[in-house]
């Protein structure tokens, strides 16, 4: 049986009875795949008879050796980066899918469909329009860390572990929040809460999308700017404004990465979604979430730690500006003009 028996709710989130028994299917599931791979039926009973976290778990596993060895033949560290908006949303679809070929309820999984495919839209269009699918793109921040490393040894390890695996796993694993929603369906139909948990969703979704549109504004702008030393007609933001180099308007005038709190927000409310369904304060699928908020800690230092050196404002902004949550005590930035412009 590839579905756990549970009679209650609070039973979806017992790790020893709805994954740990399954665990061995992990070993089996290679060759069985390779004994079914030119029988559709077959591969399609294998689907079913397996269990949905296993094998969302088995994909992130396989697809770590293909990462690494495209990133070390093209030197390129951004392969994971460049399938960073469509994994969760595949693992995702994976359990919807799974749900409906199981005949389970799927009201609360088909909203949460849709929600994901939004999510990875307006991802994945973000990434594309800054570059990150064109040939050679890389995340600058790697080329630093392989200086910082400066060593060829080590900085593979990095990539066997971190890039390539941890980061895989990661994506795999703020997605299993579904898989107790998968499991509770039976159990807790869904109801006016669902509704909310979904706009919550939606809300996150939205305002990284308007944090990445003021972001993108500011930068075209900047670099119109810097091009012909004139502020474009069309800008909201003065000489002095584009001088300094990064956004401080709009959502960026209260939060400093208010993109990466609305990204973060939306893992956090999928994991507070699945506890609510099963009348818990807390279970083991949330340790995806957890480790995705670790990532953006770490991630969100760097890259301040580079701006804070290339821009002598940006401690200023540091200082006066929340990192993620806007600060009730905070001053906000002065105007560009008292602050100083960028040093050059």
């Amino acid at each position: 049986m590839a579905l756990p028996l549970v009679k209650s709710a609070v039973a979806c989130t017992d790790f020893t009875r709805t994954v740990q028994p399954y665990i061995p299917q992990l070993k089996a599931l290679p060759q069985q795949i390779y004994e079914s791979a030119t029988d559709l039926q077959a591969l399609k009973t294998l689907y079913l008879n397996t269990n949905p976290l296993v094998s969302a778990f088995a994909f992130s596993l396989a697809l770590v050796p293909v990462v690494l060895v495209i990133s070390e033949i093209n030197k390129n560290y951004s392969q994971i980066d460049r399938i960073w908006s469509l994994l969760p949303t595949f693992y995702n679809l994976h359990y919807v899918a799974y749900a409906h070929a199981k005949g389970l309820p799927t009201q609360r999984l088909d909203s949460l469909a849709i929600i994901s495919i939004v999510w990875s839209t307006r991802l994945t269009y973000n990434y594309w329009r800054k570059g990150g699918y064109q040939v050679g793109s890389e995340d600058y921040r790697w080329e630093i860390v392989k200086d910082y490393v400066n060593s060829p040894v080590i900085f593979f390890i990095f990539n066997i572990i971190f890039i390539s695996l941890a980061q895989s796993l990661l994506l795999f694993s703020i997605t299993m929040p579904t898989y107790i929603l998968l499991l509770a369906a039976p159990i807790t139909r869904a109801q006016v809460p669902d509704v909310i948990f979904t706009q919550v969703l939606i809300g996150c979704v939205f305002l990284a999308f308007v944090a990445d549109q003021q972001q993108w504004n500011f930068h075209a702008a900047k670099n119109s700017y810097q091009k012909s030393a004139k502020v474009p007609p069309s800008s909201k933001y003065t000489a002095a404004e584009l001088d300094r180099g990064f956004n401080t308007k709009g959502l960026w005038s209260l939060s400093r990465h208010p993109n990466f709190l609305a990204e973060q927000s939306v893992w956090v409310t999928l994991y507070i979604w699945s506890c609510w369904a099963t009348g818990t304060k807390y279970h083991w699928a949330g340790l995806g979430a957890a480790a995705y908020l670790c990532l953006f800690q770490a991630s969100t230092w760097l890259t301040e730690l580079i701006t804070a050196g290339k821009y002598s404002d940006y401690k200023l902004y540091q200082k006066r500006v929340g990192k993620f949550v806007p600060s009730l005590w905070g001053e906000g930035m002065p105007s560009a003009n008292a602050a100083g412009k960028k040093e050059r």
